[in-house]
């Protein structure tokens, strides 16, 4: 008798525990829909929700009134393939080896010191990706639009693809568009053709779905659009904003933005799609400004990394708030695999899942944020530009950012570069010399997490370098 009452004990607690576990997973038709709209190099002020007098952008405006705005969110690396690689991975660029786009050694031999890393463009099919763990727990994927990191985004897990391939930006946004594929565009523009085959994804697909919205606007070539110009002729400059071509594209990729979330709503599907709206970087200074941040894309000044940045879930997130918080796009891969009930422990990934911080229960640990470029990327306007020296928008180097302060540290002359973003957002006084304390606590984090992810660093002199005096380049404060 006691052993048969001892089994049953032992049945009703084995009962007890998979009902525990059966209500704690959850199942597919439970999970959320999530979107990213990952813009290509729109920079932190082109929206009027961020402070544009110049820009319009309703649509956007609206959808990120109904979510949680971050005023510092990052990209996780200054130019294209790396940012996007490390979003749909979760990792830092010192373990996927992608750093810029094409080759590591951009600009002229005799400008650069030392010999750079080699880059990697394409990404390795071991790394996985979001839509490959998603794909485990019943999503059907889209990729619409740029996807530059290999050939096929179907090896990497998507289930359709909408005109993405290798490049990195179309030849023209008019049909027939180049070196973009896309069946069926029926002479549109390249923007609202993707756009329109998205909708028709979004509206067969059963839930859940996953759709990486990637459009290849708002990155060169500056096309403008026709039919929207006239609003722009008159209009007065804003802190440097000025250009009507780009003005436009914004305008109709904002139009277009509107018809993903009305199809959203047709369907019915609004209300349990998770939506993240983010930037691949900063942008393209020269085209556009980001006052008071310095620089633009391709720089680890804040004007090239600082990206728009929020979150919406109806019910699921806090809406109407403005957050502070650092964050980076290193910090979807988790956030989102949570809110689609993955098992985070089975992966590697380098962000903070940020699910429970965005629902309103609990506070983000304090934490540093890093980026490591040990590759060359050199400047698109020698006569205007606002990097370290006029040649480069970067040069091999690394960064970390600790609460308000940010510590860049270049290769090359061993120079070291510390603001106080809370006082000096535009990184204009550099504090290094004043305040040894902080340089040295933010430069052993720097150097600590460097051998941790065995960053590689360029040491190797180039032979065809020329002198610093001869090239104009200024070495800065040394370590």
């Amino acid at each position: 008798m006691l052993e048969q009452s001892m089994n049953h004990k032992f049945l009703i607690a084995f009962a007890s525990l998979l009902l525990f576990w059966s209500c704690q997973v959850q199942t597919p038709a439970e999970r959320p829909n999530i979107i990213i709209i990952n813009v290509d190099d729109l920079g932190w002020k082109d929206l009027e929700y961020q402070g544009s007098e110049f820009y319009v952008t309703p649509n956007i405006d609206r959808l990120s009134s109904y979510g949680m705005v971050f005023t510092n969110g990052y990209a996780s690396a200054s130019n294209c393939a790396p940012s996007r690689a490390s979003l749909l991975t979760g990792l830092w660029s010192t373990r996927h080896g992608i750093y810029t786009v094409g080759s590591s050694e951009r600009g002229r031999s005799e400008d650069r010191k030392l010999i750079p890393v080699e880059n990697t463009i394409t990404l390795a099919e071991e790394h996985i990706t979001l839509p490959e763990v998603l794909g485990e727990y019943g999503y059907t994927s889209c990729l619409a639009g740029k996807w530059h990191l290999s050939d096929n985004p179907e090896n990497h897990g998507f289930d359709v693809n909408i005109g993405g391939g290798h490049n990195g930006h179309p030849q023209s946004y008019y049909p027939p568009y180049g070196n973009v594929s896309l069946v069926g565009g029926s002479g549109a523009h390249l923007t609202d053709a993707i756009m329109n085959k998205a909708v028709k994804f979004l509206q067969r697909a059963e839930s859940p779905f996953f759709l990486y919205y990637a459009p290849y606007a708002v990155h060169t070539p500056i096309q403008g659009i026709d039919s929207l110009k006239n609003y722009y002729r008159d209009k007065p400059e804003w802190q440097g904003q000025h250009n009507m071509d780009y003005a436009t594209m914004i305008q109709n990729l904002d139009r277009n933005i509107g018809i993903l979330v009305g199809a959203l709503k047709e369907s019915d599907k609004m209300d349990n799609t998770l939506i993240v709206f983010t930037s691949d970087n900063g942008g393209l200074y020269g085209i556009t400004y980001q006052y008071p941040l310095r620089a633009g894309k391709g720089s680890y000044y804040e004007g090239g990394i600082r990206v728009p940045f929020f979150f919406v879930w109806k019910d699921m997130i806090l809406s109407g708030q403005n957050n502070h918080t650092p964050l980076t796009n290193l910090d979807l891969f988790p956030t989102l695999l949570e809110a689609a009930g993955v098992k985070l422990s089975e992966y590697q990934y380098d962000g903070h899942s940020l699910l429970t911080f965005l629902r309103g229960k609990e506070q983000l640990p304090d934490r540093p944020l890093f980026w490591h470029f040990p590759v060359y990327l050199q400047a698109y306007n020698v006569n205007d530009n606002q990097n370290r020296d006029s040649l480069y928008r970067t040069r091999p180097g690394s960064v970390v950012r600790f609460g308000d302060w940010k510590l860049h540290h270049y290769h090359e002359d061993d120079g070291l570069e510390l603001y106080n973003l809370r006082d000096d957002i535009g990184e204009n006084n550099n504090l290094v010399q004043q305040n040894t304390g902080k340089k040295n606590e933010l430069y052993q984090l720097l150097n600590n997490w460097r051998k941790e992810v065995k960053a590689p660093i360029p040491a190797s002199l180039n032979p065809e370098f020329e002198s610093e005096a001869q090239n104009g380049y200024t070495e800065a404060v040394t370590n």
